[in-house]
């Protein structure tokens, strides 16, 4: 649905996009908002070494729900000449972090972007826009970056897994089944990484690559777990606007509005037997999909035409036997 508006029925979107928007712009107003930067910028910089492989400069890139910059603090103007950084929060970008890169910050959606066809030559996007943008309408998003892409140009982005917090997300439903006798989600729905590949290609992208990685972060406990989640990402439901420090709380229009004293007091308990760690620390899991896709150009390699091979696979157990007879 249009920002700030309720869905309609049988809309298909599950986010509030007005509420995401309130939320960024509240903790990028936090006194130390660094200092729950560190996931974003650690994956910031491994969205930066994909670039850094890329045996070229990129003239002109476009940075896709930019937050405080957190990819182009680890990017280098040998490489990036000129950084356009997108984001919904007003707040956010008046308080990215500066870099070498001559670099223009625009307020816009990411659902919009407001640019024109083969404009740029590299567009990066890290745990921020494929993450609150309803799986309907993550074509039409792969499709605008696409567009924007000058021929030959690359897309390198980063989002959250299916397998994100599994801990936290499996003792808060179990806690609620048994003190409320059922259960509300209170994570924002994921993607699976089988969705990715079909995805980029039906948005016209070529030489796709889907990987998948985990980064996992101690904490003294459930409640530290959703402290430190309130300032990183809106993944959770505002219970009490209990999750949004992190700037990404659960935007989903079915959020349940509470979570009960004695139901988060069960969770903590589940959590704490069924993962904690030996230290009595207990661990929470971001599961991050990599995904690197190119616009098309007649340069690119092209996969053979069907039929043109000149040998059968049927003909490998052949080979091997020569092979293991020549050894004798």
């Amino acid at each position: 649905p249009p920002t700030g508006t309720a869905p309609r029925p049988g809309a298909l979107s599950p986010f509030d996009r007005r509420l995401k928007r309130k939320q960024k712009n509240w903790a990028a107003l936090q006194a130390e908002p660094a200092k729950c930067d560190y996931l974003r910028e650690e994956v910031g910089g491994r969205i930066a070494d994909r670039v850094f492989d890329i045996p070229r400069t990129f003239p002109l890139a476009l940075d896709v729900g930019s937050g405080r910059g957190y990819i182009a603090q680890h990017l280098t103007k040998e490489t990036v000449e000129k950084l356009i950084q997108v984001d919904v929060a007003e707040n956010a970008l008046k308080n990215a972090v500066e870099t070498e890169i001559p670099t223009v910050r625009v307020v816009a959606d990411e659902e919009f972007l407001p640019f024109k066809e083969d404009t740029f030559d590299l567009v990066v996007s890290s745990l921020s826009s494929m993450d609150l943008v309803p799986k309907p309408l993550r074509l039409l998003f792969l499709l605008q970056i696409q567009q924007v892409l000058k021929p030959d140009g690359v897309f390198i982005g980063a989002m959250f897994g299916g397998d994100t917090l599994y801990e936290l997300r499996c003792s808060l439903q179990l806690a609620e089944l048994e003190r409320e006798g059922g259960f509300s989600p209170h994570v924002s729905p994921f993607t699976a990484v089988a969705d990715l590949g079909h995805l980029l290609a039906r948005a016209g992208f070529n030489t796709l690559t889907v990987d998948t990685d985990e980064i996992q972060v101690n904490y003294p406990g459930l409640f530290e777990v959703m402290e430190d989640l309130q300032g990183k990402y809106i993944l959770f439901g505002d219970a009490n606007d209990f999750f949004i420090s992190m700037g990404e709380s659960n935007c989903s229009w079915n959020r349940k509005p509470l979570l009960h004293r004695e139901t988060m007091l069960a969770a903590a308990a589940i959590y704490r037997e069924m993962y904690g760690n030996s230290d009595g620390s207990v661990p929470a899991t971001f599961q991050i999909y990599y995904m690197i896709g190119w616009k098309y150009h007649e340069s690119q390699a092209k996969p053979a035409q069907r039929g043109s091979a000149t040998v059968s696979f049927g003909d490998l157990a052949k080979i091997e036997g020569l092979i293991s007879r020549g050894k004798k």
